[in-house]
């Protein structure tokens, strides 16, 4: 009998949500709820590329190589390090009777639920990816439940722009939500220049902020984002130093946030971002690296009365509304293309 969240493709240990299992059953059979994905490609989230490529020095061979093995091991690509995975584009090779996901076969699809508990088997050997980006072409097949969320890709854009999109689509949503909950708010948002951070720009922009901060750690994103035009104001600051941080904002801003944003891929920028919101403020972790612990800590001991959100990247109506922001702007299309370029 199957489980509308997977439970019977759990192997160890039993008993555990897929997500929290160490390894999962990826055979190719079908349950009557599930749905079965010839996988062309994956994209691994920021937070857990960053941390392989730099354990491994930036040697392409041996981030392809772990990538592989933790697939093979685990039986979804589930980073032990960072605990995340990403999402995934194929198309789907058969429906169970009884799934709920309204899919066809033949439908291409971008999985809208995490790596870490999607059943997945590569039978490639990654040898189409360098180990040098986020997105993995390869071949394989993954599954998923009742309860998983996909989206089928729109024909207008191109796949790896659509499959990049919606890998942070809950981004602008959750974004979106908290800003039209203040009247004219300012907001700050931290790695501005990335995927999730250029889409919370524009989505705080459009729900009525008063003022917008981008803030970005190298002054070549600084130019980019400047360029794209998708900030009232870009900074340069290091998200991981709390006073510097907290000053760059508030001298952008005229004080410190009412909303602040962290889309950033390294660990240790709670503080500064607790630091950078003003009493009564919004913080949205949307970002992988985020220890919440270190949040709810340093909340605390810096007397912060800030409401701390974990972006979960679900909100309702989130892939049309991110897919709609990126054919209205012309800026943050262009950064999401020069990024794909560049990889």
């Amino acid at each position: 009998m199957t489980s509308p969240v997977g439970l019977h493709r759990v192997v160890e240990p039993v008993g555990v949500l897929p997500q929290a299992a160490w390894r999962l059953d990826a055979s190719p059979r079908v349950g009557p709820d599930e749905v079965l994905i010839d996988v062309e490609r994956l994209n691994l989230d920021a937070a857990s590329f960053r941390q392989l490529s730099e354990k491994h020095g930036g040697d392409g061979a041996a981030v392809r190589a772990e990538v592989l093995e933790i697939v093979t091991s685990r039986g979804k690509m589930h980073n032990p390090v960072t605990g995340s995975g990403g999402m995934l584009v194929g198309t789907v090779r058969a429906v169970g009777p009884e799934s709920p996901l309204g899919l066809n076969i033949g439908d291409r699809v971008a999985t809208l639920v995490s790596l870490t508990l999607t059943p997945l088997s590569v039978d490639d050997g990654l040898a189409g990816w360098d180990g040098l980006g986020e997105q993995v072409p390869c071949s394989g097949h993954a599954v998923l439940f009742a309860r998983s969320i996909a989206a089928v890709l729109p024909d207008d854009l191109d796949p790896r722009l659509a499959l990049s999109v919606l890998d942070v689509c809950g981004a602008p949503a959750l974004t979106d939500r908290v800003v039209r909950g203040y009247v004219a708010p300012t907001v700050a948002v931290l790695g501005g220049a990335g995927k999730s951070g250029s889409l919370a720009l524009v989505a705080a922009r459009r729900a009525g902020a008063a003022r917008t901060v981008g803030v970005v750690p190298v002054a070549g994103e600084r130019e980019r984002l400047v360029a794209a035009g998708l900030a009232d104001e870009v900074v340069l600051a290091d998200a991981r130093d709390p006073v510097g941080l907290s000053a760059a904002v508030a001298g952008a801003l005229g004080g410190p946030a009412d909303v602040t944003v962290v889309c950033v891929d390294v660990p240790g920028c709670e503080h500064g971002a607790i630091l950078s919101t003003a009493d009564g403020g919004t913080v949205i972790f949307f970002s992988m690296a985020t220890s919440f612990a270190a949040a709810a800590l340093g909340a605390e001991g810096l007397a912060a009365d800030v409401s701390m959100l974990v972006g979960n990247g679900y909100v309702p109506g989130h892939v049309e509304f991110a897919l709609g922001l990126v054919r209205a702007e012309a800026g943050v299309r262009g950064l999401f293309e020069a990024r794909l370029a560049a990889d």
